[in-house]
């Protein structure tokens, strides 16, 4: 049946209060508005931020919600002034923007937009108004676009259309964590051919930074996580060393200062810890290192001494590792399809949405990598 201008019923995850498991539930999705385009969402990964905010009980305001932003789909329709896509197109909804007129977009300094639904994307509160809707009550569009529904409705500025060929499954992790670590690497800190890098935190986004350091040319990359079991997986992605700070009984920033003749020349922070932040900056060297904070929070503050910056370290901060939220997705789908950029390691679980609070659960266990959750076909 045509669904186009019509009101859709379709299955989502939604999230009905805090620190509660996701209740699957057929909920209502609006058509496209003005400069809107509806998706139909085909491979849904699961990212920290999402357990993040489905913990946030400081903020109630937020619930109902349906979270999810690291997604592919397909345009099942365009609303009015839609020019860029049309139905059938393969995209990724993007948690930030590109409109490709306003200053930020058209400076290389930033990937941020103006006429983002925020400049700084995790202030829900400030989102859209909401397509979605369930038993008569609006759910909160996580990020602008909620990609743990069956449809979703996202600006056509926060949409990535790709190359017909990708296969949706595995390009969906683009959308997110592999484009948040890589990019750390090579955009924000700048990685150079036969530097020192330590990457802290081995989930996704921290081994898709170690992949970034790889690709380019740290000659060596000291992977740092609490789980022993990660090291391996961090050699596939180009890690030389492995460090567990649970094995020493000095800092690790110390330990990894006597590993390096005085530290890193670039350290990232994958976790979203202030302590691992500080830890992580006191790995490089003083006199020119570069630290990067990837992990996100927003729970507790970071400081620093005069003295951990005035000899010349550089403090940095990254959102989706400085792609650009079009320009970004497009390039490194090429880069995938090119078989230059490994996905495939990423993904270690595919489930059908159904099964999400299962993979939710081995998230928070440390037990997978990335989960694709997996739409049924309609």
């Amino acid at each position: 049946m045509d669904t186009v201008g019509k009101v859709i019923k379709c299955k989502a995850a939604v999230a009905w209060e805090a620190n509660k498991p996701l209740v699957i539930e057929e909920i209502e999705v609006q058509p496209p508005g003005e400069g809107e385009v509806r998706i139909k969402i085909v491979a849904a990964a699961l990212c920290h931020s999402d357990l993040y905010y489905l913990a946030e009980d400081r903020r109630p305001e937020i619930f109902p919600l349906v979270l999810g932003h690291e997604a592919a789909g397909i345009v099942e329709s365009v609303g009015p002034g839609v020019t860029e896509f049309q139905q059938g197109d393969k995209v990724i909804p993007m948690m930030i923007a590109q409109c490709r007129e306003c200053r930020f977009c058209k400076s290389p300094k930033t990937n941020q937009c103006e006429k983002a639904w925020d400049v700084v994307p995790h202030n829900l509160a400030n989102a859209p108004v909401s397509k979605l809707s369930c038993k008569g009550k609006t759910l909160m569009q996580f990020m602008a676009i909620s990609t743990f529904s069956e449809y979703t409705v996202a600006r056509q500025i926060a949409v990535a259309k790709i190359d017909p060929a990708a296969p949706l499954e595995k390009v969906c992790v683009l959308g997110c964590g592999v484009g948040t670590g890589f990019g750390a690497a090579v955009n924000t800190a700048k990685v150079e051919p036969g530097s020192t890098c330590a990457v802290f935190g081995l989930g996704a986004v921290g081994l898709a930074a170690v992949m970034g350091c790889k690709a380019a040319g740290a000659s060596r990359i000291i992977a740092v996580d609490t789980n022993s079991g990660k090291s391996e997986k961090a050699k596939v992605f180009g890690a030389t060393d492995f460090v567990n700070p649970k094995d020493h009984s000095k800092p690790v920033s110390q330990v990894i200062c006597e590993m390096t003749n005085g530290g890193v020349d670039f350290s990232l922070e994958c976790v979203g810890n202030v302590a691992v932040m500080h830890s992580a900056l006191e790995s490089c060297l003083p006199a020119w290192g570069v630290s990067v904070i990837v992990g996100w929070t927003e729970r507790d503050k970071i400081s620093a001494l005069p003295g951990d910056l005035i000899h010349g370290r550089t403090w940095k901060g990254s959102v989706y590792g400085g792609f650009k939220g079009k320009d970004g997705p497009i390039g490194m789908v090429k880069s995938f399809l090119d078989k230059k950029m490994n996905l495939d390691e990423f993904i270690t679980h595919n489930l059908p949405l159904e099964k999400i609070n299962d993979a939710i659960e081995m998230l928070m266990e440390g037990k997978c990598i990335r989960t694709v959750l997996h739409f049924a076909p309609q």
